[in-house]
Formats: structure tokens, sequence, C-alpha cells
């Protein structure tokens, strides 16, 4: 696999995520949206790529999707 496989519109994400965003979460398994509502923000923080402007991103995409992340995090 490589950044492209996520990068379609069948992943969900955003076309403006970030390649380090993008690598992180396909190397963490992550391949879809729907995949993300299972996991929680502070787990995707940890992701080495993955900072609060790709976790905003991300958010902001569930969200139009009606998902969200399994733990929410107190702002």
């Amino acid at each position: 696999m490589d950044e492209h496989d996520i990068a379609g519109p069948q992943s969900g994400f955003p076309e403006k995520l970030s390649k380090p965003a993008r690598r992180a979460l396909q190397g963490a398994g992550y391949l879809t949206l729907e995949q993300l509502a299972e996991a929680g923000e502070a787990e995707l923080l940890k992701l080495h790529g993955m900072g609060p402007k790709a976790l905003d991103q991300l958010r902001q995409a569930m969200t139009a999707k009606g998902l969200h992340f399994a733990d929410k995090m107190q702002r």
C-alpha cells in the first residue's frame, strides 16, 4: 500500500489532509472515516505525523458524515 490507497474519495479523508497524517493513519491501520470512529482522539494524536490541525480536519469530515470519535477529548 502507498499513500494513494487512502487518498481517494472512498476513504472519506479530507483532500487537504497532510501526507504525514495520511501515512500515520495508514500505518496504524486506519483507512476510512468509519474506522476512525472506533478510535479515540488521544490515541490518534499519539501517532507520529498527526497533529491538532489534522485531527480537526478529520473531526469536521466525520461530523459531516454523522460520525464521531469514540472518546471525545475535553477541550
